[in-house]
């Protein structure tokens, strides 16, 4: 995951918390946590690149939405993220 962008890490973070969420629920939470419009020109190619780097998979729900949810692949970088993050902050967290 040390070669994602914020960004991707966000979208993976935000996939990992919905089932099987489309594009545009992505777009809506990104707005929320971001507090300002996330452009389809930004969202999509990243999508594109989680996706292509094996930690995504993009489904369809019908011939106009696609779904996408984690790989095996894409849980365990998370897991071994939240892990790498805790080393640092659980004193400070006070766990």
């Amino acid at each position: 995951m040390y070669d994602l962008t914020g960004f991707q890490r966000d979208l993976l973070y935000t996939i990992a918390g919905q089932d099987e969420p489309h594009g545009l629920a992505l777009k809506d939470e990104l707005e929320d946590y971001y507090e300002g419009e996330i452009h389809h020109g930004r969202l999509y190619p990243n999508l594109d690149t989680v996706v292509e780097k094996g930690l995504v998979e993009k489904g369809t729900a019908d011939q106009r939405t696609n779904i996408y949810t984690l790989t095996a692949r894409g849980r365990r970088e998370i897991e071994a993220r939240r892990e790498w993050e805790d080393q640092y902050v659980d004193e400070l967290l006070g766990e």
